[in-house]
């Protein structure tokens, strides 16, 4: 007869966390739709192209914010934490990258 290990726990997944987790994936999957729209469109300047890069930036501050508000709480998960602060950090970083390259070409 195998023994059965149950860990009963009161931990749950902050839901700060969760909207950085959120906040994140719709940062990077709308700079990576507005570059890949861009570059279909021959690189069109177009003014919705940055205006979602805009709001992707300022989602992806706004995550960060979050992410680490939700590692500040105590007995919780940290999981969705950590994927929402790597995801938003990848969006801010997509940002500069498309902000060098602008500046060079």
């Amino acid at each position: 007869m195998a023994k059965k290990n149950y860990i009963f726990t009161n931990k749950e997944h902050p839901k700060k966390a969760i909207m950085s987790t959120i906040l994140g994936v719709l940062s990077v999957a709308s700079l990576i739709l507005a570059a890949y729209l861009s570059y279909m469109d021959k690189g069109a300047e177009n003014m919705r192209y940055g205006a979602a890069c805009f709001l992707a930036m300022i989602f992806a501050f706004i995550g960060m914010i979050l992410g680490t508000a939700g590692r500040m709480e105590k007995d919780k998960f940290y999981l969705f934490c950590y994927i929402g602060m790597a995801l938003n950090l990848a969006a801010l970083g997509l940002v500069s990258l498309i902000l060098y390259a602008g500046a060079l070409l």
